[in-house]
């Protein structure tokens, strides 16, 4: 046997079940198919910017962040609490009320945003059960329920269609609860030296074999071969954490639905806001979900004197045009973007798993010392996939006790 356990995938789950095997005296190997770790999560430098592969925030509070690894480590930059709106000609902050009352306060005086009946229906919504059972619905026919609408709900809709990359409120209500509660604990933020940095803090001490795909998996009763471009390598026990299509390809059978958002990075010379926040367009005139001057949040994400600008859409249907970008970014704004200059431009189909109503969390014990982890798991977060990769340890541990 290579190891006790192989684990294939080197994103944030199997790098996490690959640290809970490590540290209980376990010999593992994790192989990647790409060049780094990191899957989903990895930043590129381009010309002196830091560019996440499509937008992507960390929320400090995540109970499973915590248990892997200090999260002091990543030097994290909060955004502000609260998100810049443009309403009409002006650009309107709607801070937190759970933190900043005199800002909440400002925005119940103006634009109907926290509209205190509204305010109370979404209460109301989130109150609601937080576990994917039968009872589960999608999310827009939630807010319907509770008769939340209006400004309000505009505003919600367009940050979760960001969050979730569903512009059409089709996710589990459920899940969408839970995320929210999550961003009520915490504020999301970035790390100093881009999102690259979390699964590099938590390879560090791993096994890791880069550039390695799997091709097929066979168990046998001694344990699981795997085939790989450099041979074959066999363990007691296998922890699968790639995505759902390749796990689909793998395994032989449908791929899970995924969800897609598409990003474009602008440099800029002179920053377009100064503020730390998400900016959105509650009326959604365009195709941008958010957008934010990222250099105002993490300032080490663009060379000194530079601004770096990022804009997501939702995946749904043909991809915006950067000219559709560029007048939404301006319409949201209030200045030019033709002088901003395009340094990176990322289509990621598959970006997030799409959490369906009433979706049981899905099987990870497939039997024969074959597991499976990942974000299509437990849920389409960071907090659920690193949850996902400790799950998917502990089981391959408790098989590899029980069959010695």
């Amino acid at each position: 046997m290579d190891a006790d356990v192989i684990v294939v995938g080197a994103g944030l789950a199997g790098l996490r079940a690959a640290q809970v095997l490590t540290a209980a005296g376990r010999r593992a190997i994790v192989l990647e198919a790409q060049d780094r770790v990191g899957g989903r999560v990895r930043t590129d430098q381009v010309d002196g910017f830091l560019v996440d592969r499509g937008f992507q925030l960390l929320n400090p509070a995540y109970t499973e962040l915590r248990a892997a690894l200090d999260p002091a480590s990543l030097r994290l930059h909060a955004f502000g609490r609260g998100v810049a709106v443009r309403d009409g000609s002006r650009l309107r902050v709607i801070a937190d009320p759970t933190r900043n009352p005199a800002g909440a306060l400002r925005g119940v005086l103006g634009g109907g945003y926290l509209n205190p009946t509204q305010l109370a229906r979404l209460a109301t919504w989130a109150a609601g059960p937080q576990a994917r059972t039968e009872t589960d619905e999608p999310l827009a026919a939630s807010f319907d329920r509770v008769g939340f609408d209006g400004p309000s709900r505009e505003l919600v809709e367009v940050f979760l269609a960001g969050v979730l990359a569903d512009a059409h409120g089709q996710t589990s209500a459920a899940f969408a609860r839970s995320l929210v509660a999550w961003f009520l604990r915490g504020t999301p933020s970035l790390p100093a030296a881009g999102m690259t940095a979390l699964p590099q803090r938590l390879a560090a001490g791993l096994h890791v074999r880069l550039s390695h795909r799997v091709g097929s998996l066979a168990r046998g009763s001694d344990g699981v071969t795997l085939t790989t471009p450099g041979g074959r390598l066999g363990a007691r026990a296998v922890i699968i954490a790639v995505d759902p299509v390749d796990l689909g390809l793998m395994l032989g059978r449908p791929a899970s639905r995924m969800s897609g958002l598409a990003t474009w990075w602008f440099a800029t010379e002179q920053p377009p806001s100064r503020l730390p926040y998400l900016h959105v367009d509650a009326g959604r005139l365009g195709p941008i979900v958010n957008t934010a001057v990222v250099s105002n949040v993490a300032p080490s994400y663009a060379p000194i004197g530079q601004h770096l600008v990022q804009c997501s859409a939702v995946l749904d249907g043909a991809t915006p045009s950067e000219q559709e970008v560029r007048r939404h970014a301006s319409s949201i704004y209030g200045v030019p973007t033709n002088g901003w200059a395009l340094i990176a431009r990322h289509e990621i189909t598959r970006t997030l798993p799409f959490i369906a109503p009433g979706a049981p969390r899905q099987q990870s014990d497939l039997g024969g010392g074959v597991f499976v982890a990942g974000d299509h798991v437990e849920g389409a977060s960071i907090q659920h996939a690193l949850m996902s990769g400790r799950r998917a340890g502990k089981a391959a541990l408790k098989f590899l006790h029980d069959t010695r």
